[in-house]
């Protein structure tokens, strides 16, 4: 198959959506699929742009086995709404506009959010004579109406007809967890098209590795020091401030770091929050590359989203933190889907979104208790590598590109049987503090 790919974030950009995709394109490449990205120039978590994107309108360049075709779309990622909202609606043309250009396109795959990438690739797909396939990452508009981002009953609505026409023009959908089917399915998407793919993590690249890195080492961590770790965005949706909290309830214990690593409109107003309590660290954000240290040298990690929260969300991170055979530490709204994956795969301690003192409690435990981490951190691994393997979760995306290609198109492509299975062997490292 020749797979067209439109997607908003792309590397050199750090982040979960953009290295998510970059994987799939990746592999369905190393799978003999011809691959085509669309996508803008870098902007998102960059503090300037590279020197080769620089003065450019479009700019053609490989990566991974796979075409990439960027074009200057003058997003800012503004962490004001109403101009956010302007640059989603502006790039969907652009996107459309680079793809019409493509030859040969056997099926198109997107991402949402932003919602309009839908209606970028329904046109792209339309002019190819095939079909788009929709992969939600993000329930939106729901997720800020229920964080109370989005009020206004106008701007709901809009987004709310442009949600069903995205999900109408799609002739197939994707969503990590059955909870957001359901979601999806009653905003009317039809059933038999929404297919609830995990997201997957790279259990080779992300693995049990030593505790003492050069990460802790840069950072002058004791081996002593039990560090718990939060890496990702610091967003209003995360509840960072239940972290914050909970530092606090732990501050007279000895040799004991939270470290808050990443950026977000949050970090600020939390930095001023913990000025006062000296375990609290906060830490740029990291390359990817450099991701798998920030794991190795933590003794459990943090997955935190607020009690308004309602939509089911599977963080990303929770998967990397599992492949990484570290005990999970998860504040979250109960009736999600991450806290059942915590729970069956024994990965860690799920306590109730906003509740401090249990999630002080939860490092407490872990804390003197370094066997029952090692626990969770190998019960952990050993689940995400039965079910969250990259080629194994890309197989099952590679099934419902096909089912929608062109026909004739999928002849072309390797088959199935050529798609490595991941190993089981690993050893769980034994340097917790002592």
């Amino acid at each position: 198959m020749h797979v067209l790919i439109l997607t908003h974030y792309w590397p050199p950009e750090i982040g979960a959506s953009s290295h998510l995709t970059y994987e799939l394109g990746e592999t369905l490449a190393e799978l003999g699929h011809q691959v085509t990205v669309v996508t803008g120039m870098p902007s998102y978590n960059m503090p300037e742009l590279p020197a080769p994107y620089c003065g450019r309108f479009t700019y053609e360049e490989e990566m991974g086995g796979m075409r990439v075709l960027r074009v200057a779309t003058g997003a800012t990622h503004s962490r004001f709404k109403l101009r956010r909202g302007l640059e989603h609606l502006a790039i969907a043309p652009l996107y459309a506009w680079r793809a019409l250009g493509v030859r040969g396109v056997d099926v198109v795959y997107t991402v949402s959010p932003p919602l309009t990438m839908g209606i970028a690739a329904w046109v792209a797909a339309t002019r190819h004579g095939t079909k788009c396939c929709l992969g939600v990452q993000d329930l939106f508009p729901q997720s800020p109406i229920d964080l109370g981002l989005m009020k206004n009953k106008l701007v709901i609505r809009a987004f709310e007809m442009l949600e069903r026409a995205a999900y109408k023009a799609a002739g197939a959908i994707t969503v990590h967890s059955d909870g957001n089917k359901d979601h999806v399915v009653a905003k009317g998407a039809i059933a038999e098209l929404v297919h609830s793919l995990p997201n997957w993590v790279d259990t080779d690249s992300i693995r049990p590795s030593e505790r003492n890195n050069a990460f802790r080492t840069e950072l002058g961590l004791a081996e002593s020091t039990f560090v718990v770790s939060f890496a990702g965005t610091m967003g209003w949706s995360q509840g960072l401030d239940t972290v914050v909290d909970a530092a606090r309830l732990l501050s007279a214990e000895k040799d004991l770091s939270f470290l808050l690593v990443g950026d977000g409109t949050e970090r600020l107003r939390l930095a001023e929050m913990s000025a006062d309590l000296p375990q609290v660290r906060f830490v740029p954000m990291q390359p990817k590359e450099k991701y798998a240290q920030v794991l190795a040298a933590s003794d459990a990690c943090l997955v935190t989203l607020r009690p308004e929260v309602l939509t089911p969300v599977v963080p990303s991170k929770l998967l990397t933190i599992m492949a990484a055979g570290r005990p999970v530490l998860a504040s979250l709204p109960l009736g999600g889907d991450a806290p059942k994956i915590v729970t069956d795969a024994r990965a860690g301690i799920v306590s109730p979104a906003g509740d401090a003192a249990a999630l002080a409690d939860a490092v407490r435990l872990l804390k003197r208790d370094l066997k029952l981490a090692a626990s969770f951190g190998q019960s952990g691994r050993e689940y995400a590598i039965r079910w969250f393997s990259r080629p194994a979760c890309v197989r099952q995306f590679e099934q419902v590109l096909r089912s929608i290609a062109r026909e004739g198109s999928a002849s072309t492509a390797a088959t199935p049987e050529t798609v490595p299975t991941p190993s089981n062997s690993y050893e769980l490292p034994t340097t917790l503090p002592k």
